[in-house]
This record gives C-alpha cells, sequence and structure tokens, in this order.
C-alpha cells in the first residue's frame, strides 16, 4: 500500500497494479475500502488480463486519513480526480460501486478526455436527496439540521453511519440527475432488483438521463452489494464486453 499526500496534508491509501492500457479505476461506495470483495475480486481478473488497476480509500475511509464525519460529495469526488490526475497515465475505465457510482459520473463530466468507458454497480447517482434525505423521518431531519449529524442504522455495519448536515448540504451542490449527462464513452450498468438501498427504477432515471451508449442489466434476485460469486462473474464479463467495445 502506498500513500498520496493532498495539498491539504490529508493522506489518500491506494494500491496501483501495473499492466496494460486503457487502465481501470475503482471508485467504491459509502463507507466502503478498497479491500472489500467486488474490489478484491477486480484485481484478482486484472492480475490474469494483465490489466492496469488503481484502487484507492476516499478522506475517511479505509486507510485514509481524515474524519469521516468531515467527508463530503465534493471531498470524494477531488479525492477521484487526485488520484486519476496523479497516479494513472493514459485512458481509464472508471468502475463505481453505489456511491462510486456517482462518482463516476461527476469524474466523467469533469476530465472527458481521460474517461474511455464506466462501468456502474448499483450507481447511487444524487443518493444524499433522492434516496437518503427524501425518505428520513422529520425528527431525523431535525437532528441533521440543528444538531449536525444523525445516526443513520445500517445493516452493513455494526455502528450506524454519521449524516452530518455537511454532507447533505454539499450533496445538493453536485446532484446530476436533473439534467442530460453527456457522456462520449460507452456506459455498462448492473442493477439489482432486490436491491433495498438503491431501487432498480432509480437506476433506470440514471440510464434515461446519459446520453449515449448505455445498457443495463438487471440482475432479478440481486441485492445491492452485488457480491456472490455469480454477481462478480458478472462483473467482469460486463468489463471484458466494455473493453471490446473500447478497444
Amino acid at each position: 500500500m502506498e500513500r498520496l499526500k493532498r495539498d491539504d496534508g490529508e493522506t489518500i491509501a491506494y494500491l496501483a497494479r501495473p499492466g496494460k492500457p486503457p487502465g481501470l479505476l475503482w471508485l467504491g461506495g459509502f463507507k466502503s475500502d478498497m479491500a472489500g470483495t467486488k474490489a478484491a475480486a477486480l484485481d484478482d481478473w486484472a492480475a490474469r488480463a494483465g490489466r492496469a488497476l488503481l484502487r484507492f480509500d476516499y478522506f475517511g475511509h479505509g486507510q485514509s486519513s481524515g474524519d469521516f464525519r468531515k467527508g463530503t460529495i465534493s471531498r470524494w469526488k477531488e479525492d477521484a480526480l487526485a488520484a486519476l490526475d496523479r497516479l494513472t497515465t493514459g485512458p481509464q475505465v472508471l468502475i463505481g460501486s453505489s456511491m462510486g457510482g456517482w462518482i463516476a459520473l461527476l469524474v466523467a463530466l469533469a476530465r472527458p478526455e481521460r474517461v474511455a468507458g464506466l462501468l456502474l454497480i448499483a450507481p447511487a447517482a444524487d443518493f444524499t436527496e433522492d434516496l437518503m434525505w427524501a425518505h428520513l423521518p422529520d425528527g431525523a431531519k431535525r437532528e441533521i439540521m440543528e444538531k449536525g449529524e444523525w445516526n443513520w442504522p445500517t445493516p452493513y455495519d455494526e455502528a450506524p453511519y454519521p449524516i452530518t448536515r455537511v454532507l447533505v448540504e454539499d450533496g445538493r451542490k453536485n446532484l446530476i440527475l436533473g439534467a442530460p449527462i453527456s457522456l462520449a464513452v460507452p456506459v455498462r450498468i448492473l442493477q439489482g432488483m432486490q436491491d433495498p438501498d438503491v431501487p432498480w427504477m432509480h437506476t433506470v432515471r440514471t440510464l434515461e438521463r446519459i446520453e449515449g451508449d448505455v445498457v443495463l442489466t438487471l440482475i432479478k434476485n440481486g441485492d445491492h452489494r452485488l457480491s456472490t460469486p455469480a454477481d462478480l462473474a458478472r462483473m467482469t464479463a460486463a468489463l471484458e464486453d466494455l473493453l471490446a467495445d473500447i478497444t
């Protein structure tokens, strides 16, 4: 593991695998890290295929420095841009899971000349507003706005996730589903129909917003994690198809 020092002194932990282009850039989800099941499976595939791969932990995630409570979509997008700009060369395929799908879209819009394609897995575009805030009880909303934080119970961790006012308010500055998303590269999306966190109709809305070559694969019994052996096989097969379209 290596570290990338940001301008403010914080450090981003990352793992870089050398290989042929286009490279792969893994963008994980909210509160996840680069050692997760899908990221590890992707690394195994990249090793077999001789493909370059970069995976990293956002500010406040995994082995990177920083207080998670101070994290925002803007900050995590800037982490991803720093990783792309400073740790990779040539065209990259962005592979974004959950929140990482939102980050991937933001990065692709910011660096169109560096992005060769996108593979999105249960992409949680605009999740802070559409998938979280819109469904919170009034008491939770008041606690966030008045106290600055509310603890969100989650099945993915023993401890609840702190949801902060700064996260919600910053998220509103990064919303992208209110207008067309113009991308000149192929986009492939995998989505479980039993996903309680990113409903499949939300992903259909995301697909409708993306202009260009977009293919959505719905997995009837798929959950949010999409980390079963069959799901991982679908992920790498979708990646192989995407790379074949690019190259």
